[in-house]
């Protein structure tokens, strides 16, 4: 097996080895540093970073497990839960919060007194699809405990960052901050054929080495190959799905108009060109509110 397969220059890092080869190894973990230093805005100067178990079990074996995607503590002791999610999940939002719970208990000292002092915990979701569409710029969601009255944070150890990938439309040369450049490799790498201009930091020539295929030995290349046929088959299953629903969608408020139309005493071969139903579909439409066809 080898590379010909593919047509990519790089990995594409919604999938689940790319996104663990270029965030979660010991060898790149300084494109992690960058990364969430640039998501941060300067606010947390992360020299170094520590891999944690990224799987916990609860309390008891019959409780439910939680494997986080990358989970990572800073010089500091504060933990960052990074996760890079392909589609919409029913509840994501708890899934968040039940998932920062874990490294919030985890701080608890066991078997000597302790005064409840936390550490910061922030949880960073790279989502691949968009859960607010009132807004098409407003991509990048910092979430905190607020007090509703005064409207000033409660709580600043808790942080819940949530990044709309396919609202950053920036391009290459509309790029300013290192927050731009890493949100536009995180969109962009696998349509890329050479590393951009813009992109000169250090940071990002080792991330697009560590990104080219060609550069994987026989079992790397293996398992990209089948983590990237998981997410095509994944992308598939959802684009039938999102099709599926549109032409449902469609038929039914086609059904609505010709309902409403014949109603109205309106001619079916009006209708049926109005509407592109046929005759036979038109004269077996029940016309009462709640008919159903």
């Amino acid at each position: 097996m080898g590379s010909e397969g593919l047509h990519e220059r790089y990995i594409n890092p919604y999938t689940d080895f790319a996104f663990k080869l270029l965030f979660g190894t010991e060898l790149n973990k300084e494109l992690l540093i960058s990364f969430l230093n640039a998501l941060l805005h300067g606010e947390e100067h992360i020299k170094e970073i520590t891999y944690l178990n990224s799987e916990h079990l609860e309390t008891q074996e019959r409780d439910r497990r939680a494997v986080f995607d990358i989970y990572c503590e800073n010089e500091q002791g504060e933990k960052f839960l990074v996760e890079m999610q392909k589609g919409e999940q029913a509840f994501f939002k708890d899934r968040s919060i039940y998932y920062a719970t874990f490294p919030i208990r985890e701080q608890a000292i066991k078997g000597s007194e302790w005064n409840y002092q936390l550490k910061a915990v922030y949880t960073v979701a790279i989502l691949n699809f968009v859960f607010d569409d009132k807004d098409d710029d407003y991509f990048h969601h910092e979430v905190k405990l607020v007090d509703m009255r005064t409207k000033k944070v409660f709580y600043d150890k808790l942080t819940f960052i949530y990044l709309e990938m396919p609202k950053f439309n920036k391009t290459e040369y509309e790029l300013e901050t290192m927050f731009d450049k890493w949100m536009f490799v995180l969109r962009n790498l696998s349509r890329l054929m050479e590393r951009p201009v813009a992109l000169q930091e250090r940071v990002f020539e080792r991330l697009f080495k560590a990104a080219e295929i060609a550069n994987f030995d026989r079992r790397e290349l293996i398992e990209y190959e089948d983590s990237l046929k998981n997410y095509r088959d994944w992308y598939s299953v959802v684009s039938t799905a999102e099709q599926k629903g549109r032409k449902e969608g469609e038929k039914k408020k086609q059904y609505e108009i010709a309902r409403n139309l014949k109603s109205l005493g309106i001619a079916p071969d009006i209708i049926a060109k109005t509407t592109k139903m046929t005759l036979k579909e038109i004269a077996e439409l029940n016309t009462s509110p709640s008919g159903d066809e």
